[in-house]
């Protein structure tokens, strides 16, 4: 079935029809990962690798074992795009942050199929576009130096369900890897929520989530970003 295919989930391939999104999957190798599996860590064959389900850290460790994460991505999302430009391997760590299962693309089959399927390459274009969009706007906030905002912009920017206390939002890692990725010390993250807390914008939830109260504010603060950029 389509709906059983990970490219019929994934904005690469929507553009095509479902007997050509099977001829797709035929070139993609599921795999699993354990929660807490190293996926990749820059010294494998070029491959393009599509989340099919669960969600995976993009991380480089420095020369002192010192890791910086880079992003989260979910079901749909996918990289690799850049070896695949390149033809070298992964310079980053991918690890599993919960149960996940991918469709993993050799090079040379997939440089076959944008031949085959000019949009498919188009739609990478739209997605590494976007992606730098996303990098600007957090090099802005990293150089405003303000924690509160970068919080702020990150919380708006999970996935969360509407309920009559808020929006119920999953922290999908570990704050130490939250603070990495905002550019902070767990210790500066810790005192952000706090006081975010404090002033009522958000409140503990379920599971060890948070329900974002007033949203409107903390998109006054995200917006703070912006203006210093």
């Amino acid at each position: 079935m389509a709906e059983d295919l990970c490219v019929s989930r994934v904005p690469l391939f929507q553009g095509l029809d479902h007997a050509e999104q099977v001829g797709v999957a035929a070139f993609a190798t599921p795999t699993r990962f354990a929660a807490g599996e190293v996926i990749g860590d820059g010294r494998g064959d070029p491959l393009l690798l599509v989340v099919h389900t669960g969600s995976v850290k993009v991380s480089r460790v420095d020369a002192e074992g010192r890791e910086q994460v880079l992003r989260v991505l979910g079901p749909g999302q996918f990289l690799g795009e850049s070896s695949f430009l390149t033809g070298r391997p992964f310079s980053d760590r991918i690890t599993a942050l919960e149960p996940a299962s991918m469709c993993v693309f050799r090079h040379a089959d997939f440089a076959r199929l944008v031949n085959r399927h000019p949009s498919i390459g188009m739609r990478m274009l739209q997605a590494v576009s976007r992606r730098l969009d996303e990098a600007e706007h957090r090099l802005a906030a990293v150089i405003s130096g303000d924690v509160t905002a970068r919080l702020a912009d990150y919380l708006l920017e999970l996935p969360g369900a509407a309920g009559p206390a808020g929006v119920a939002v999953r922290l999908p890692m570990a704050k130490k890897d939250i603070a990495s990725l905002l550019d902070t010390s767990p210790e500066s993250l810790s005192r952000q929520l706090r006081r975010l807390r404090e002033a009522g914008i958000i409140a503990d939830g379920d599971a060890g989530g948070l329900v974002i109260v007033d949203p409107e504010t903390l998109m006054d603060l995200s917006r703070r970003v912006d203006a210093r950029a």
